[in-house]
């Protein structure tokens, strides 16, 4: 039942992530990159040398948060019995920085974990907080349990740290706090940091925003298109082709020892493949593809079926998820906001507009407050695989100076690159040109 589970758990893997700061008085060279291509910068792992110096380990507690204590969590889902957190305090008095994971990430996926040495070395308390659209996130701490609207992500991120606050509180001396996330993280980010100007809990102090989408809806349907555009033999071989992917999955994980099935791991059975920008394209649509296959079957099994699994289906922890998986495997993010992202939210606002909902779903939707806030800062690369033409422009322009965008790196391949995680911990930290 769990190896099931886990077949619909493929966290996308567009998510990396760390760096530290440069020894003492060291002349700061040129940014250079190895991997001229796009694809491959997203996919391949950067060589040691190139790698930033980030401490192996540094002291960490998980903890776990029951957001909605009186939830009746399904049978299938018996193992998710509370939303998981961790924690990285520094010994003395810091400040505390949140996390917020890519796209269907854990808080203690590879980047993020990268992205927690990088700032606990910068010398900030660091709380990393799973990605809205991962499913113990869904299952325990999603108000709706139908993520995609960022707004309401949003709502349900800032309740959390809120939460994991109280939580952690007793343990470390504050003095101000910040914000970051990777990906959709990024997106998410921003309109948390727009919700505590209301609330003002926290005062964030900086906040960045790291490869984000400009359009949830635009990166979604580019992704969805790298999948579909790149798979041999056309959409139609998709079942056969998958099954060969999972034969290499398999391979990996006998040599490699049990591994979750994340989309990091997903990438190093990919590399058996020739490194052809076919092949590579179809990697990134393929990561995530498992990552919308998790949401969309959580999210349909909280809200009592209908759309993956029939509503008189019950599920629990004999039942053999495989047929749902394949039939969440070749349903597109695209298809699920057409099918049941968008009726839901035009069912609770008649008059919603398809296209309403698509800009609200966009920086673009809160462009006044982004131009206006000056402790937002970006980073990104103009060549992010994950970006329509004109939106890295988009960013430019809106961010001014608080954005840094590199030339190449794709999407989140340089995130642990020495100069990306120099401005990562510079700004929040304050210490930025």
């Amino acid at each position: 039942m769990r190896k099931l589970i886990l077949l619909l758990a493929f966290p996308l893997a567009l998510a990396f992530g760390g760096e530290a700061a440069e020894a003492a008085g060291a002349a700061i060279q040129p940014y250079f990159y190895p991997f001229v291509s796009p694809y491959e910068a997203t996919v391949m792992d950067l060589p040691a040398a190139y790698l930033a110096e980030l401490p192996e380990e540094v002291p960490t507690r998980v903890f776990k948060l029951k957001v909605f204590p009186e939830r009746k969590t399904a049978d299938v889902f018996w193992y998710e019995d509370g939303l998981y957190c961790s924690l990285a305090p520094q010994p003395q008095r810091a400040p505390l920085i949140f996390v917020i994971a890519g796209t269907g990430s854990r808080y203690n996926s590879p980047t993020m974990l990268k992205l927690q040495r990088a700032y606990y070395q910068a010398g900030f308390h660091v709380v990393s907080i799973n990605s809205p659209t991962h499913m113990n996130f869904v299952v325990n701490a999603s108000e709706s349990s139908m993520p995609g609207d960022v707004r309401e992500d949003a709502r349900d991120l800032y309740r959390v740290m809120q939460q994991a606050w109280e939580k952690v509180r007793g343990e470390v001396e504050v003095s101000s706090f910040a914000l970051a996330g990777y990906s959709l993280g990024g997106i998410q980010a921003a309109f948390v940091s727009m919700l505590d100007e209301e609330k003002k809990l926290f005062d964030f102090r900086k906040v960045l925003l790291i490869n984000p989408p400009v359009s949830l809806f635009n990166s979604a349907s580019v992704l969805d298109r790298l999948l579909v555009e790149n798979i041999p033999g056309g959409e139609e071989n998709f079942n056969r082709w998958f099954q060969l992917v999972l034969l290499n999955v398999a391979a990996v994980s006998r040599e490699m020892g049990y591994m979750e099935l994340t989309g990091e791991f997903l990438y190093q059975a990919y590399k058996r493949q020739p490194p052809t920008e076919e092949n590579l394209k179809a990697a990134i649509g393929l990561s995530f593809r498992m990552d919308s296959a998790n949401m969309i079957f959580t999210a349909d099994v909280m809200n009592g079926g209908g759309y993956i699994v029939p509503t008189k289906v019950q599920l629990n922890n004999s039942t053999s998820l495989t047929p749902y998986a394949m039939v969440a495997y070749r349903t597109s993010f695209v298809d699920y906001f057409h099918e049941y992202l968008f009726p839901y939210f035009q069912r609770r606002e008649p008059g919603l507009t398809k296209p309403a909902l698509i800009e609200r779903l966009s920086l673009r939707s809160i462009e006044p407050y982004l131009r206006s806030a000056e402790k937002i800062g970006l980073v990104g690369n103009e060549d992010d695989v994950i970006l329509m033409p004109g939106e890295i422009e988009y960013l430019q322009q809106v961010f001014g100076d608080r954005a840094k965008i590199f030339p190449t790196g794709g999407h989140l391949g340089n995130v642990n690159h020495p100069d990306v995680v120099r401005f990562m911990t510079d700004f929040l930290t304050g210490k930025e040109q």
